[in-house]
């Protein structure tokens, strides 16, 4: 962490900011007390006079960062045109999901599945419910118009945020593989399964 963090930040923020750099670093195993005491410049037992423990300090985390997703995606649909089509909401809500996922695949591998504590296992379902309703909303306007088919609006939604929080950081994504398509390929590819799969004409 940079001197001028040091100098700046409170030492709750600089122990929050310490904690993302780790786990962006090497994940939550990486993000051990001694460590983030150390990269925030304190000690040790400095961390638990301002949180119960490593697991409500990686919750406050996962709540901050999460929100801070969510807003960007919020964002990206609303800046969009009025007139514009409700698959291009959709579309433009996970490329922008698919794309911030691709320039920090640590930090999203964290956010999406790499295994957790349950007290921060129950704040990523949250975040994946409020994903959801974020694509449901956009789905429903189209159904409502007419411009796309009649379907499961909760069921659709649930569908593309796994499958493509899978095809980004799962197991069987093709950026794990040893001849990785280039991003552009992989968000365009993203991009053409969420039109299909909405039923966009």
């Amino acid at each position: 962490m940079s001197e001028v963090l040091h100098e700046v930040l409170p030492t709750r923020e600089r122990l929050l900011a310490a904690a993302q750099e780790l786990i962006e670093d090497g994940g939550y195993a990486a993000a051990s007390v001694v460590a983030i005491a150390e990269r925030a410049g304190v000690a040790t037992g400095t961390l638990y006079r301002h949180f119960d423990s490593k697991e409500e300090l990686f919750v406050e985390l996962f709540r901050a960062v999460s929100s801070r997703e969510e807003r960007t995606m919020r964002t990206a649909a609303a800046e969009m045109p009025a007139e514009s089509p409700a698959a291009d909401r959709i579309a433009e809500v996970l490329v922008t999901f698919a794309e911030r996922a691709l320039r920090n695949p640590r930090l999203a591998w964290a956010l999406i599945a790499e295994p957790v504590d349950p007290l921060v296992d129950a704040e990523r379902l949250a975040y994946r419910e409020r994903y959801a309703q974020l694509i449901g909303e956009a789905l429903a306007a189209g159904i409502a118009s007419g411009e796309l088919p009649a379907q499961d609006v909760r069921l659709t939604a649930a569908a593309l945020v796994g499958g493509c929080g899978e095809a980004l950081v799962g197991p069987l994504s093709p950026t794990r593989a040893d001849r990785r398509p280039r991003d552009e390929a992989i968000v365009a590819a993203l991009e053409t399964f969420v039109r299909r799969a909405v039923g966009a004409p």
